[in-house]
């Protein structure tokens, strides 16, 4: 049986539309107190995990899944061992580093040697600023990143932006952009590569919806 990951979240409802447009309905997980965390569609063909964003590549890296839909920041962060199929056009927002508005800083390069960031994306934060060349702390935050700048913790923040209306009510501004993020579709390697319960198919078809509506 064909084996999806979902996300929960921002990226759940267009998920489950575009799964429905290739004959995957999921739509239980939208009802009104649902509380299960792994259904099957109505024919019985395929069946579907509810998990956190960030944890849909573990499921797919380690064959729990055979597809899955998640962000692409999720995907440079964590670096899964996960076939990159599609880019599904939906979920728009981007990666970017952020200062407070009073800050003097007008770009990363003038952000201090040795000083501080704050960020929930460790790896995308550390990786930017090595290519930079400039020596900073991360200091990871799992709550409101905001906080950080605003209490003096941190010059800076890396975070994933998409209206910029937090930061703007936060007294924060943008500075730069690591990248775009958008959902992907993945797939475990092998699963794919031996068209494990017809999977061929099922991306094929989400290509054709992806591009269709573009």
């Amino acid at each position: 049986m064909l084996t999806v990951a979902l996300p929960k979240g921002a990226l759940l409802t267009e998920t489950i539309r575009l799964l429905q447009a290739v004959g995957l309905d999921f739509s239980g997980f939208l009802e009104p107190g649902m509380r299960q965390l792994q259904i099957e569609n109505p024919s019985g063909t395929a069946k579907a995990l509810l998990v956190r964003a960030q944890d849909v590549p573990v499921y797919v890296e380690y064959g729990q899944a055979h597809l899955g839909i998640v962000g692409y920041d999720v995907l440079r962060e964590k670096q899964p061992k996960v076939a990159h199929l599609a880019d599904l056009q939906f979920g728009r927002c981007r990666m970017s580093v952020a200062v407070k508005s009073s800050s003097p800083y007008q770009s990363a390069l003038e952000l201090p040697p040795h000083g501080r960031v704050a960020s929930k994306f460790i790896h995308c934060a550390r990786e930017y600023f090595g290519n930079l060349d400039l020596p900073v702390e991360i200091v990871p935050l799992y709550g409101s990143v905001e906080l950080g700048p605003i209490t003096g913790m941190s010059e800076a923040i890396v975070d994933l932006v998409s209206t910029g209306k937090t930061l703007k009510e936060n007294g924060l501004v943008e500075i730069e952009v690591l990248f775009e993020s958008t959902a992907r579709l993945i797939a475990h390697p092998l699963s794919y590569r031996l068209n494990t319960d017809n999977l061929h198919s099922s991306v094929e078809h989400l290509r054709e919806k992806t591009f269709s509506a573009v």
